[in-house]
């Protein structure tokens, strides 16, 4: 039994074009392709695939997963070790949350004060916070997931986390011209995405499209939509409409 290309992105929560990418750079290779010229994907392949995206969860970029699958020989003991780390990921997973409550509970403290939030210890703002995981959440854009995983690469660790905290405070000020009722398309927010594109383009061109792209992701993908809405309900839709204005409006 095998299911073509759209029932697996559908399964999987992967892209056609992420799963044609990988066909690509002969990391799962799909185990036919039918007159018709679509893929068509197999028992042998769907278990590949979930170990890759096992895999993407826990950090591994591209390369370190292709070693992996062409050195492993023992499966159940390659789950066993993704299950380790699972659970490791699993506790980290909860030191985050009990972040992110801690500083809902700040934030409603310091409002209902009516002062400025004061952070004592702003260590305890990343705890349980990864950089790695930006990767992870451009796996619907593998062209430049793999240019940001060896940017990180030659990034010291000072720079990693100042890179994270960079994306954090975007997302901070935008919410903020969110909160102050800018529409997507007004000028400070436009400043905002402007520095956001800019920030993508020093890895590699970007298309009007692409960037859009990217807007529609803020949404569509679990792991971004997650993130924006941690910090602002109504945020991923409102990155989403602000990129798309800026696209129409200066890169048409």
């Amino acid at each position: 039994m095998d299911w073509p290309i759209a029932e697996v992105a559908r399964m999987s929560g992967v892209t056609a074009r992420t799963l044609r990418h990988y066909d690509e750079i002969g990391l799962l290779a799909p185990a036919r392709i039918g007159a018709n010229g679509y893929r068509y994907y197999g028992e042998r392949e769907l278990l590949d695939l979930q170990q890759i995206l096992v895999l993407r969860a826990l950090g591994l970029g591209l390369d370190d997963i292709g070693r992996v699958l062409t050195e492993q020989v023992d499966e159940v003991e390659a789950l066993r070790g993704h299950q380790r780390r699972l659970l490791a990921e699993r506790d980290r997973l909860d030191t985050l949350a009990a972040t992110v409550s801690r500083t809902i509970a700040e934030l409603e403290q310091s409002r209902k004060d009516g002062n400025p939030m004061t952070i004592n210890r702003p260590e305890n703002l990343f705890d349980g916070v990864q950089p790695e995981q930006y990767q992870e959440t451009l796996r619907d854009f593998p062209e430049h997931a793999e240019q940001v995983a060896r940017r990180v690469a030659d990034m010291s660790p000072q720079d990693v986390e100042a890179g994270q905290r960079e994306r954090t405070a975007r997302m901070a000020r935008l919410a903020e011209l969110m909160a102050d009722g800018h529409p997507a398309g007004a000028e400070p927010v436009r400043t905002e995405i402007d520095g956001q594109y800019r920030a993508l383009t020093t890895l590699r061109p970007v298309s009007p499209e692409e960037f859009r792209e990217f807007g529609r992701s803020c949404v569509d993908n679990a792991a971004w939509r997650a993130a924006y809405e941690a910090v602002a309900p109504g945020l991923a839709a409102f990155q989403r409409d602000a990129i798309d204005a800026y696209a129409t409006g200066h890169l048409a």
